[in-house]
């Protein structure tokens, strides 16, 4: 074999190197899919790739969009809040690709000239290109994509600002308004006098120097109109160039205030007026309010109070001054006390204190908020000694009555037995005291009727009893079954009862007291 055979064997084994390479290439590209379409990447538009919603490729435009979204989540969420503010319902309509397999949408942009999106399906992957006409003329396509998601946003935040409740300014470091938004300037305009037209710069709603102390939350007004006044909570932020301020209105809060203060004034005064002294325990039973007349009551010193003692240390207290029923030991009136606490954290302790030098309290417990407990002390000294001598004049009143040989019965309105002596007793063998019922003059005249000759006595005086307006009194005579005859007497009492008084055939008295005529019940039967 010679050279040129040499050579032509050397020819051909590159144009097969070559072949092989350019084989090798072409089955590596088909095996990468259409993940490598980078023809369509490199297009100047924006241009994305996803993977369901994960992002697998873009171009330089497509990344200037994304990075100027302020919208959070993934490469999908903010392409798509993107897209929603030139395409209605988009995400509905993408939603339909898998169906359709491609879609194309057209928008107006602002120039008036249209924006198309076209979206495509294939293979697994979801391509979505842009195409606005506004930027397709020239290079710089990348940044004039981000140009157009920077003025969108500033349109979002500006409309935000303008839409704002909140009032917000911004101050030089000389106390100038430089900047202020649509709630602060219809603020000044309607603060600013009539006759006066609203000029920049814009005048001071607020004292400076609340603004200067950077604090939160300061609470300053603003008067607006003849008598008008409206509340905001101030917040501000120091900048290199002055201050960033807002002011959110709070009328409701200080409407709220006004009220709770107004109505704590009054529960005040009034809960300082209470003759009953009251003494509020916290959850873990340390006082913590009373009223003068728990001092006055408890002869306690104020300083002592005001000190926040415990439950048992105001008892102890009170016990030292001889407020509280003297137990036969110590052991016994601390585990009374812990009883005490007990019915009262659940609503069931009431009861009176003797004290020994003749006072009387009635100290009541009710459970408080939050676990807490209030103890209510009421001197009842005077209720009790009225009480007492009611009872004893009773005691009086019923003597004398008894020493009386007539047979006296009292009756309400309604004819309910209220009173009698003992004569009544004797005379009719009828003891009301000794009845589970209560006795009307309908079953007491039954009584009376067994032991008397017919009469229509019984049902006048039962239409007596029950007239309503003015009755003058009267008497007529009955007999008793054993023939002797007694005079009843009729009168009006005050508040509508009525008296009935029987007389001529009384008990006859003996040493002991009473005894029952010959003619009673048992006598006549």
């Amino acid at each position: 074999m010679g050279f040129g055979s040499t050579v032509d064997l050397i020819g051909v084994g590159m144009l097969m190197a070559a072949l092989g390479l350019m084989i090798a290439t072409l089955l590596n590209t088909q095996s990468a899919g259409p993940q490598t379409e980078s023809l369509v990447l490199r297009s100047e538009g924006p241009v994305f790739l996803f993977d369901g919603d994960v992002l697998v490729d873009c171009n330089a435009s497509a990344r200037a969009v994304l990075s100027r979204s302020i919208t959070r989540g993934g490469d999908w969420q903010r392409l798509l809040a993107f897209l929603a503010k030139h395409f209605e319902n988009i995400d509905e309509k993408l939603s339909q690709l898998p169906r359709l397999g491609a879609l194309a949408e057209v928008a107006e942009t602002s120039s008036g000239k249209a924006m198309l999106m076209q979206a495509e399906l294939s293979g697994g992957l979801t391509k979505i290109a842009l195409i606005d006409p506004d930027l397709a003329e020239g290079p710089g396509v990348a940044l004039a994509m981000s140009h157009r998601a920077l003025e969108t946003e500033v349109q979002d935040l500006r409309h935000a600002i303008a839409s704002a409740p909140v009032l917000m300014w911004r101050e030089s470091q000389s106390g100038e308004i430089t900047w202020a938004n649509n709630a602060y300037v219809l603020l000044a305009s309607a603060a600013q006098s009539s006759s006066r037209e609203l000029t920049w710069p814009l005048p001071r709603l607020f004292e400076r120097a609340a603004t200067l102390q950077s604090a939160q939350g300061q609470r300053q007004s603003v008067a607006v109109g003849a008598g008008k006044t409206v509340w905001f909570d101030l917040t501000t932020q120091a900048e290199d160039t002055g201050m960033l301020c807002f002011a959110s209105p709070v009328d409701a809060a200080v409407t709220a205030e006004n009220t709770l203060r107004e109505f704590m004034q009054t529960l005040s005064k009034t809960f300082a007026q209470l003759p009953i002294g009251l003494a509020i325990f916290d959850k873990d039973r340390r006082l913590q309010m009373f009223n003068p007349a728990l001092v006055e009551l408890t002869t306690l010193p104020p300083d002592f109070l005001t000190r926040k003692p415990s439950m048992l240390a105001v008892l102890d207290a009170m016990r030292d001054r001889n407020l509280l029923p003297e137990p036969k030991d110590y052991h016994s009136w601390r585990r009374q006390i812990i009883e005490m606490e007990r019915a009262a954290a659940s609503g069931l302790f009431q009861e009176n204190w003797a004290l020994p030098d003749g006072q009387t309290f009635r100290v009541t417990g009710r459970p408080h908020p939050n676990g807490g407990l209030a103890l209510m002390i009421e001197d009842i000294s005077g209720e009790m000694q009225r009480s007492r001598r009611y009872r004893s004049d009773l005691e009086i009143s019923q003597s004398v009555i008894d020493q009386l040989d007539d047979a006296i019965v009292v009756f309400d309105q309604g004819g309910h037995l209220l009173w009698c002596n003992s004569a009544y007793t004797a005379l009719w063998n009828h003891d009301p005291a000794a009845s589970l019922g209560d006795s009307t003059i309908r079953s007491v005249a039954a009584q009376w009727k067994s032991l008397t000759a017919p009469t229509q006595l019984w049902t006048e005086i039962d239409e007596f009893i029950h007239t309503i307006g003015s009755r003058e009194p009267w008497s007529k005579e009955l007999r008793l079954l054993d023939g002797r005859l007694l005079t009843c007497a009729i009168a009006p009492l005050a508040a509508g009862s009525t008296m009935v008084a029987f007389r001529g055939a009384g008990p006859k008295r003996t040493g002991n007291g009473l005894e029952p005529m010959s003619g009673s019940a048992t006598a006549a039967r």
